[in-house]
């Protein structure tokens, strides 16, 4: 089962105040070696407000004797926590499983890069301990509309084309509008494979989007937004215009 985030460790740090950490360090007795490490599949791991998301972190390891099993710890903003310990399953690799419950163990101070460091014991007693071997984006949800009227519309008329921009709170578990941020129209033509990007704009306080076009021809209308370094990208469903 997957290990959930020290919330209760973390509270009380915060009450009682929390003294710098000293630089990190790395330590090892023998030829073991801790040579990297994939989380998700290479990919941020994404959260929105309702359903835990379990996902793998494989560290590979090596040493001649063989792998025998890793403790990994994963460290994140808001004092976010989580750690497993697993035998190694190969001579190679040692995976974890973790699983983070956006309505249990996270809130919005978490989210962000956390960095994640390793004890690999080897068979013949043999160890590394590396505190930070690398990092990865752990990001709330976002969701995007897209909307062209009127539909149809005639050759050369005004279009207005809107949208919403919303993100994962992890504090209410609802989506709230995202402010300030930039998200970029693109138009793809009916029979074409390729979207261009048209303009780009900036979300209103409540995360809204709204532009005219002149129709020209019939296609595609859409949103992407790129992401930060907390919230997903996103690109919303395409919406036909027939222009006549």
């Amino acid at each position: 089962m997957g290990k959930r985030i020290a919330l209760s460790v973390a509270a009380a740090l915060a009450v009682v105040g929390v003294i710098a950490p000293s630089a990190y360090a790395d330590g090892s007795s023998g030829d073991t070696e801790i040579l990297g490490l994939t989380v998700n599949n290479g990919s941020s791991v994404i959260i929105g407000t309702t359903y835990a998301k379990t996902f793998n972190v494989e560290i590979d390891a090596y040493d001649d004797s063989g792998l025998l099993s890793a403790d990994t710890d994963l460290d994140g903003p808001g004092y976010g926590y989580a750690s497993d310990k697993t035998i190694c399953e190969t001579d190679y690799s040692c995976t974890h499983s973790f699983t983070f419950d956006p309505r249990v163990d996270l809130d919005n101070s978490r989210a962000g890069t956390w960095y994640v460091g390793s004890w690999v014991d080897a068979i013949d007693g043999d160890y590394r301990w590396d505190e930070r071997i690398d990092s990865f984006r752990l990001k709330r949800a976002s969701t995007l509309t897209t909307n062209a009227s009127p539909e149809p519309v005639k050759n050369g008329k005004t279009l207005t084309v809107t949208g919403t921009l919303k993100r994962a709170s992890w504090d209410d578990y609802k989506y709230h509008g995202y402010t300030s941020q930039p998200v970029t129209l693109q138009f793809r033509k009916k029979g074409s494979s390729t979207y261009k990007n048209i303009k780009t704009l900036k979300t209103s306080s409540t995360g809204g989007l709204k532009t005219t076009v002149t129709a020209s021809a019939d296609g595609y209308w859409r949103w992407t937004f790129a992401g930060t370094t907390t919230t997903s990208a996103k690109t919303s469903d395409s919406d036909f215009v027939d222009v006549r």
